[in-house]
């Protein structure tokens, strides 16, 4: 299944009630609009947009970076957009938001890498891990394009190597468990 279906899947799988904030990169073309948001509001009982310069993550919100814009997060867990150049040809780029991302939440972060092809969020998901959070990857035998799962699995150790259609239960169990008790948790997902 493509990206679009893997982030409807991921986010569908998730309850209204989610107590963390996503932040989403999708590699889109710079010229598309912002129907993705609006087809997953469709699908998912948690609330999808794309991203606002400046606004503070809510929880049981995901929110998209918008085309040819990096997203970042601040050091007080604002969030921001760049047009700065592309980094690994992709603007949107993941390894933009997981590095800042990681540097903003430290061990409250969580990373995921699904479906996708290049190599785009590998740097980013190995700085989460050592800043000491947790990395999720798709299996790759599970993801229609494999490229991006393998080098992040290359690129680290992951805490979960999963099918899809199990991702969302084990988030849920890890923000339950985990990051329901800490107020700068953040998760983000990246999938192109």
């Amino acid at each position: 299944m493509g990206g679009v279906e893997a982030l409807r899947m991921l986010l569908g799988g998730l309850p209204g009630d989610f107590p963390l904030p996503l932040l989403i990169v999708h590699h889109i073309s710079a010229d598309s609009g912002s129907d993705l948001a609006n087809m997953l509001n469709a699908h998912c009982a948690i609330h999808v947009k794309e991203v606002d310069e400046g606004e503070q993550p809510a929880s049981g919100t995901a929110y998209l970076a918008p085309s040819n814009y990096h997203l970042l997060v601040e050091r007080d867990g604002s969030l921001a957009l760049s047009v700065d150049m592309p980094v690994n040809f992709a603007r949107p780029s993941v390894d933009v938001l997981f590095e800042s991302a990681a540097d903003a939440f430290g061990p409250g972060l969580i990373g995921v890498i699904l479906t996708g092809a290049g190599s785009d969020g590998s740097k980013g998901l190995k700085m989460i891990k050592d800043k000491g959070g947790l990395a999720i990857i798709q299996d790759p035998a599970d993801a229609e394009a494999d490229p991006m799962p393998r080098s992040a699995l290359a690129a680290v150790k992951a805490d979960h190597v999963l099918p899809l259609k199990d991702i969302a239960p084990l988030l849920c169990a890890l923000a339950e468990r985990e990051y329901n008790k800490t107020e700068d948790g953040c998760l983000t997902v990246k999938e192109q």
